[in-house]
């Protein structure tokens, strides 16, 4: 095992909140593997605010 990530994604309107977890997960490198997200929601006036903890680790190449 190389080393362990964490990234937190945050937004207020749905659409561009799934726009930045798909970019995050588009941007890991292939040996990254994906351990964990954690999601909540929060009330901020009239708003929701959508937050996720992508917590990955990054990974030695598989070898035959």
């Amino acid at each position: 095992m190389k080393e362990v990530h964490f990234r937190l994604v945050t937004g207020t309107d749905p659409d561009l909140f799934q726009e930045r977890l798909n970019n995050v997960v588009e941007g890991l490198s292939d040996d990254a593997i994906i351990v964990e997200v954690l999601f909540s929601s929060a009330h901020t006036g009239r708003n929701v605010e959508f937050s996720a903890l992508i917590y990955y680790k990054e990974v030695e190449p598989w070898k035959d």
